[in-house]
Order: C-alpha cells, then structure tokens, then sequence
C-alpha cells in the first residue's frame, strides 16, 4: 500500500506540476509560484532551482520510464549548458533572469556541486558524453579553485576570487565553511563515481568521508557540526536534525557505491549514531522537528526535512531490519506527510512549511530557489527503487 501512494503522489502530482512550469519561450523552468498559486513568469531563475530540475526528470525517467520526462530533462540540460554555464570563467551562475542572462554571478561550491550531481545521472541516463565533459569541467574547478587543505571553502565571485559566504550561513552566523556544502560535493561525487567509476574521485570521496567521520562529527553529541572558520573548527551549537538524518543515508549510499569495506564499517559506526539520536531527539513521534539552536528547539515541519527523514529512516531499518523503530517512525512520518505536508489544492504540490500543529502559516512559496523536486521527488524514486513496503 505505501508505495503504491508513494507512485501515485509521484505520477499524480509532482510529476504534473513540474512538468506545467517548463518554460517555452525563454528556456528552463518558471522559477517562482507563490502561495496563492501565482505564476511569476518573469521572476528570477536560480540555477540550484535548474540543476535540480534536470536532476529530478532524468532520475523519474529512469524510475519510472517516462519519456516524456526525459524530453524534459533534456531541456533542463539545455538550459544550463546555454545560460548557467559561465562560457569564460567556467563553472555556474547562482541565478539568471526570467530570459536565461546572468543575475548573480557569484560561484559557490554547493550551486557547482548541484551541476555535477545533475549533469552525472543526465550523462547515465543518456549517456550524453557531452554532459560529462561539463560535469568533469566543474569537477576540476571545484578541486583546483574551491579547497584547500582543511576542506571546501564556499563562496566566490565570477572569477573564483573569493568572497563572503552569505549565502549559506545562517542564525547570525557567516561560516567560511559549512557541513552542507561538504555533504553535497559527497553526493555530487558520488554520482560522478557511480556513473563514470574515476579512481580519482573514489579518493575524492574517501577524503571526504574522512572528514565527516574525525573531523565534523561529535562523538559526545552524535551529530555532525555544521559550521566552521577556516581550519575547520566549529562556530555554533546547532544540530540540524534535517541535515543530520540526510547524512546518514548519503554517506551510506557513497560507501555503497565505492564499496570499500573498510569505509563502509567506519562510516556506518557514524551514520547509525547519527539516526539514532535523531529518533531520540528530533523526532517528535509523528514528525522531525527542524533544527536545535543553543538548546532551543525549532519545531517547524519543513517539507524537505520530513522527506528524508522518512528516507533516512527506512534506509536505517533496512540496514539493520532489526529496528522496528526506524520502520515505525518512517510510517507516522509517511502519514504525516500525507495529512499536511502534501498540499491537497489544485495545481499545487507540497507545502514548504508548517508549524508545530500542521498550518502553512508562514505562506511560503509552492516553487522558488529552493523549493524544488529534489528533496520528495528523490524521497519517492528511492522507495520505489528499494522495493519499501507495508
């Protein structure tokens, strides 16, 4: 039954709505619907917005078998090979306007780690060689101009001259790095190594994994630090339950698809803490809380969180079939969604956000430079792949 309603909200309502906001005339996908179910059709396009848009039809192409999704995918990718990819200075754009011309220039190491993961299933998929030239492009930009010996550092202008992370720091915080962008160069690596198996980005990823398992994580606390200075030392006392139960899965899935035994009983040893003490803290017995901020709860239900908190979840049950408790929390998380987060409104999708008794009273927007199809979209795409039943 549950994936049967996982296929169904896949094919019935997410699919459809991000198919309606393919953009004919200008290319790409309209970047911004309101609340209210407004189109701005001349709204800014964010290329994190695109990357995750190509991302989404390859991988429901590959899911489910929709050609038609792979049509849209193939315009996604035209999109931003013609508009976000900066033809001088490589790598891409943060956001265009409506008409494909660039509207913040900055680069930022997780915006090209977004392009890499995108353009890496489009070329599986496809087996475009094309897309994997580019993704191998930004790969190197990422590894020559984007770290330095204690990690990836962020933000930068057109030419990779480096400059204030404002975009993704956050409670009055500005990180020189962040454990959000090092989890998304994991996965985007990931990718790049699934489909293209590049020994050099095998040792990419297991660097990486290093620094999650000795450098971000806290033992004591079972979670993963998530902003840093320079040397990578921590700034702030958040847990970010989101990101940490995202992680968990993330890292498993790398080390799946490395297959490297002894990464794999190292980082689970992580991972498993990690789920763990977010059942025991950030769950709430029918959803996952979003963040604790110097002991502060914040108990807002945001959309993507809920959906890999289910997957994080299940991965966890199916790793150790033993933990019922990681199956029952996915059920209730499952059923939570369902109730409130899917918005039930024609020609709309899922809510970005609720609060603690389940009103969008924040009347965020249905689409927008982050409210994208990545996070539900990939939700489903695993489950059905997985075989996740009940």
């Amino acid at each position: 039954m549950f994936i049967n309603e996982v296929k169904e909200n896949l094919t019935q309502q997410i699919i459809p709505f991000w198919k309606s906001f393919k953009d004919e005339k200008f290319g790409g996908y309209y970047g911004f619907y309101d609340f209210d179910l407004n189109l701005h059709k001349e709204a800014i396009k964010g290329v994190i917005l695109n990357s995750r848009i190509l991302w989404f039809f390859t991988n429901a192409y590959t899911t489910i078998g929709d050609k038609e999704c792979l049509e849209h995918a193939k315009h996604a990718y035209e999109f931003l090979k013609d508009h976000c990819l900066d033809k001088e200075y490589g790598g891409v754009y943060w956001s265009l306007t409506y008409d494909g011309k660039p509207e913040d220039s900055m680069k930022h190491t997780y915006n090209q780690a977004f392009a890499i993961y995108a353009l890496s299933s489009y070329y599986g998929a496809t087996g475009d060689k094309e897309a994997l030239d580019i993704a191998y492009g930004i790969y190197k930009l990422i590894e020559t101009k984007c770290k330095d010996s204690v990690g990836y550092l962020e933000a930068f202008d057109r030419t990779f001259q480096p400059v204030d992370n404002e975009k993704l720091s956050e409670n009055g915080l500005l990180a020189s790095k962040t454990m959000n962008t090092l989890l998304h160069v994991f996965e985007a690596y990931t990718e790049l190594y699934r489909v293209d198996k590049n020994p050099q980005v095998g040792e990419d990823l297991k660097w990486m994994m290093d620094q999650f398992a000795d450098v971000l994580y806290n033992k004591e606390r079972r979670i993963l630090e998530v902003f840093f200075d320079e040397n990578m030392k921590s700034i702030s006392d958040l847990n970010s339950y989101g990101h940490d139960i995202e992680a968990s899965w993330l890292i498993d899935r790398g080390c799946e698809v490395l297959g490297d035994v002894a990464y794999t009983k190292k980082m689970f040893a992580v991972t498993e803490a990690l789920r763990q003490h977010i059942l025991e803290v950030g769950y709430d017995g029918f959803s996952l809380n979003n963040e604790d901020f110097k002991g502060e709860i914040d108990t807002t239900k945001i959309w993507w969180v809920q959906a890999e908190a289910l997957l994080g979840f299940l991965n966890g049950y199916q790793l150790t079939p033993e933990r019922e408790d990681y199956l029952s929390a996915g059920k209730t998380i499952w059923n939570f969604i369902k109730e409130y987060i899917i918005d039930k409104r024609e020609g709309s999708e899922w809510f970005y956000d609720l609060d603690k008794d389940g009103h969008p009273v924040s009347r965020k927007e249905i689409v927008g430079p982050w409210k994208c199809p990545y996070h539900n979209g990939r939700m489903c795409f695993e489950v059905i792949k997985r075989g996740i039943d009940w």
